[in-house]
């Protein structure tokens, strides 16, 4: 036991090695964690996934840093990304739930016509539709294009004609 405290330590007085220690046992721990989450987690980048990936950031950093107790920071880490697991699911399942979490894809341009009460939903100007058209289509001729979407995801893509 005394090791483990010479180790870890324990409050929020913690020297380099004891902080290096919990930086090394998080980061094992990270690694089984996103075992259990899956790659959808830290790969989609959805609004679900950003959740999880901030969330985890800021609880992890507190058992580092000597915040919060270790054992029970690694315990929330558990529950939230089994939470965020059983949510995936449940959303790769349910078309409706994943409406609900995820949104729709907005269509931003069709035929021609910047569609202007969709990019205001969207919060997204012409160049914003421009820069997608470019990265996804490789054009910035629009007469190629027949429709442009904003992606759940939030990325802007193009479908040519």
């Amino acid at each position: 036991m005394y090791t483990l405290l010479l180790l870890f330590g324990e409050g929020e007085k913690l020297n380099a090695l004891q902080m290096s220690c919990r930086g090394i046992m998080m980061f094992l721990v990270m690694l089984l964690l996103i075992r259990i989450s899956g790659r959808r987690s830290f790969g989609v980048r959805a609004s679900l996934d950003n959740i999880i990936a901030i969330s985890l950031g800021a609880i992890m950093s507190r058992a580092v840093v000597g915040a919060s107790p270790f054992v029970p920071v690694v315990v929330c880490c558990f529950v939230i990304v089994l939470l965020h697991r059983v949510t995936s699911r449940l959303i790769a399942v349910s078309k409706r739930l994943s409406r609900i979490v995820e949104g729709e894809k907005i269509l931003l341009y069709e035929d021609g016509l910047f569609l202007q009460e969709h990019m205001k939903k969207a919060l997204v100007c012409e160049e914003d539709i421009m820069q997608g058209v470019r990265e996804s289509a490789l054009t910035e001729n629009m007469e190629q294009i027949k429709k442009v979407y904003m992606e759940r995801n939030g990325k802007i893509s193009a479908i040519k004609k």
